[in-house]
């Protein structure tokens, strides 16, 4: 705003300088029954609008009309800057308004203009009538363009926010759903299994009891994680950091609990970046949940390879196999890998059930 203020006052000193040089060198002279004094304040009123228009712009524009009436029977330089001034005016008033206000405003002035042009003796009525119109007209088409420009760009934000919020409550759909079908099929197994020898191995309902425990635990505090982004304003409180490759070992020895045999293998990496790395961590989860809840397995293999800026994932048992289910989990892990432009298939495979994804990303591997 204080560049654009500044800018107009540069305009105004260039606008009363040449027609005040003009003026005053002789090259243009007032009318001999113009008092003088009356003509200088004419020119000098006139570049006024030009000032107020960014606080005021339908005053400026009414003012800068007033003034162009008083300026016709003048003509010259005076006629000038009270016609560009109202152009400016005209601009101001439109880009603030676009409304049907500003479009009265324009046709007003140009009726106006062009009524007095020839009503009103003056110098030359072509000039008059070509150079305030052409003044007012370029005003209206630039503030019309601009005033479009920028409700175009608004619109434009306010898709962008909608569209972010809802790619936000689709990851907070999918982390909901990985979270809570991973640890609520371990406990359901666990609780199967201590409530089947509960009476004859109280042993080993203590211990299904304890796994219970700890995955709930732990659900609950991987819960409270992902909904904290939906906490606004202070006093968020401090979040777990997102599950890496690093998380991975952790989550095959939990699925171990079950009773079913994980072989996991990490190649080629250490590290990923961190949507990649949660990525990968969440697709094996989703992977070992639908082993633990449909496969009736024994053993499950899963293959976490890096190199050439991807990482592939392969999860494989050795269960019923069967058509896959398009349930949120294969569609959950379908999106992750479809946000970096990869590969997904799942499906019956030798003895068992596979799942493949292909991750490209553009961070370099640390090896």
């Amino acid at each position: 705003m204080r560049i654009r203020v500044v800018l107009d006052v540069l305009a105004v000193l260039v606008l009363a300088i040449g027609a005040g040089g003009n003026l005053a060198a002789g090259a243009w002279t007032l009318p001999p029954w113009l008092p003088p004094w009356l003509g200088w304040a004419i020119l000098l009123a006139s570049v006024t609008p030009i000032l107020l228009r960014r606080w005021w712009p339908r005053p400026a524009y009414v003012l800068s009309l007033v003034l162009t009436a008083a300026a016709i029977p003048i003509g010259g330089p005076v006629l000038a800057v009270a016609v560009v001034a109202a152009g400016c005016a005209l601009y101001t008033f439109v880009v603030d308004r676009g409304s049907r206000a500003s479009r009265i405003g324009f046709a007003a002035g140009l009726l106006g203009i062009g009524l007095l042009g020839v009503a009103v003796p003056n110098p030359s009525t072509a000039t008059t009538v070509n150079f305030g119109a052409s003044a007012l007209i370029v005003g209206f088409a630039l503030g019309i363009a601009v005033h479009g420009r920028r409700e175009y760009a608004a619109i434009e934000r306010e898709n962008h926010a909608r569209e972010a919020v809802s790619a936000e409550r689709l990851r907070i759909a999918r982390e909901m759903h990985d979270v809570v079908a991973h640890s609520m099929s371990l406990i359901a197994v666990k609780a199967a299994v201590g409530n089947h020898v509960a009476l004859e191995q109280p042993d080993q309902a203590r211990e299904a009891l304890r796994v219970i425990e700890d995955t709930s635990r732990e659900t609950l505090a991987e819960l409270r994680r992902v909904l904290g982004v939906l906490r606004d304003g202070t006093g968020v409180p401090a979040l777990a950091p997102a599950p890496t490759l690093a998380d991975l070992r952790a989550l095959a020895d939990r699925a171990q609990l079950t009773g079913l045999s994980v072989d996991l293998a990490v190649e080629g990496l250490d590290e990923l970046p961190g949507g990649a790395g949660q990525s990968v961590y969440r697709i094996v989860q989703e992977a070992l949940t639908n082993v633990v809840k449909h496969a009736a397995a024994t053993t499950c293999r899963i293959r976490v390879t890096g190199g050439d800026g991807e990482v592939g994932i392969e999860v494989r048992d050795d269960g019923r196999g069967g058509v896959a289910t398009p349930g949120h989990g294969l569609i959950g892990m379908r999106e992750r890998v479809a946000v970096y432009g990869g590969e997904f298939s799942a499906g019956p495979a030798d003895h068992g059930f596979r799942v493949f994804a292909r991750l490209p990303y553009e961070t370099a591997v640390t090896r």
